[in-house]
């Protein structure tokens, strides 16, 4: 299960960009929690342990429980981070107010096994990653870190299908009106290449035999008259 992150938040007095500008000065980053039936609270954070959270890789799916405020750990799940675009600094969160148990939808990365086991990327197909990531339904409590599949048996030009996933108990896939792909195996360059020319050349030697045999009937025909 994904770890649950702890982070300290003072409240903020004063919102709007000069505020928010002032207290990025400051090293901190503005932030709001919002969500279960709450009014939004205004907060700010320590720049340098979002950062850190940040690195962790999995803070979009971690439980994260905000410290100094109202006395009480507020138990959140980011949804937003806004980003500097040239400095790449967190600018600004949006968290939201979950209870221990709700039931939330997150990204979960994942994570290809047995590529040893694929007769396709033996042969050396190429492993071609349309989702990096799945939308998951799941409890608070039970996040997956990650979600593993296997690519045992796969052979060149074979899909990888949500289907053929078997996610962790009670947890599903947020996308449930289509057997969507998460993976493909495609043929190497090489590969490829080798296919076109062979199919160039069959074209080739089947435009010969056509025009051979169009000039042995026109010889015919010469010779009928």
């Amino acid at each position: 299960m994904s770890d649950t992150l702890t982070l300290s938040a003072e409240t903020r007095d004063r919102v709007g960009k000069g505020a928010s500008r002032a207290l990025r000065r400051e090293g901190r980053v503005p932030a709001v929690i919002y969500g279960d039936n709450k009014e939004p609270t205004s907060i700010h954070l320590d720049e340098r342990a979002l950062t850190k959270a940040l690195h962790t890789g999995h803070f979009m799916n971690s439980v994260v429980m905000i410290d100094g405020v109202g006395g009480k750990a507020i138990r959140t799940l980011p949804k937003d981070v806004s980003l500097d675009v040239v400095t790449e600094r967190p600018v600004h969160v949006d968290f939201l107010r979950i209870s221990e148990h709700a039931k939330v939808t997150v990204a979960v990365p994942v994570v290809f096994a047995d590529e040893e086991a694929s007769p396709g990327l033996k042969k050396g197909g190429v492993l071609n990653v349309v989702r990096h990531e799945l939308e998951l339904v799941c409890d608070a409590a039970e996040i997956p870190s990650e979600i593993t599949i296997s690519l045992k048996g796969y052979e060149v030009g074979d899909s990888l299908h949500i289907s053929s996933v078997t996610l962790p108990k009670d947890v599903a896939s947020a996308i449930d009106d289509r057997d969507f792909t998460i993976a493909t195996i495609v043929a190497p360059s090489a590969l490829k290449s080798e296919e076109g020319e062979a199919a160039a050349e069959a074209e080739d030697a089947s435009a010969e035999v056509t025009a051979e045999g169009e000039a042995e009937g026109e010889t015919e025909a010469k010779d009928g008259e």
